[in-house]
């Protein structure tokens, strides 16, 4: 895999049991806050999914507005839900994640107050959030 689905990987192998991230944040994250999409992409080619140790627990990644994968992303439509599900994440009524109370708040889960939980000191938001000219 490249470097950046390497670094999508690594934040979400840092997204702790029973809470889960969007596809936006862990792209803030990784110091590419408008690649959402192509968080998503490197998820679908994810080479070792689950929760087994050096696993990659892509379930644990959602829409901004709590709603999951459809279609057979992991393995079934309802899939993504029963494996947050048996983590203790809970829904609302129309099965979305309540982000309020799930929502990884980016921190490492072992406390480590010194380790990164976003893109490098020196990464240049003002030119990355930039209105660039349509082509």
């Amino acid at each position: 895999m490249g470097d950046f689905a390497n670094r999508v990987f690594g934040v979400v192998r840092s997204i702790p049991r029973g809470k889960v991230a969007t596809y936006g944040q862990v792209g803030r994250l990784i110091g590419a806050p408008r690649a959402a999409r192509y968080v998503g992409y490197a998820l679908h080619a994810n080479p070792e999914p689950g929760t087994d140790p050096g696993g990659i627990p892509c379930h644990r990644v959602v829409f901004k507005d709590g709603r999951m994968a459809t279609g057979f992303a992991f393995g079934g439509p309802d899939e993504q839900r029963k494996m947050l599900a048996a983590e203790g994440v809970a829904f609302d009524d129309e099965g979305r994640v309540l982000m309020d109370q799930y929502q990884w708040d980016g921190r490492p889960e072992n406390g480590d107050d010194d380790a990164p939980i976003g893109p490098p000191a020196d990464f240049d938001w003002e030119a990355e959030l930039a209105e660039r000219p349509r082509a």
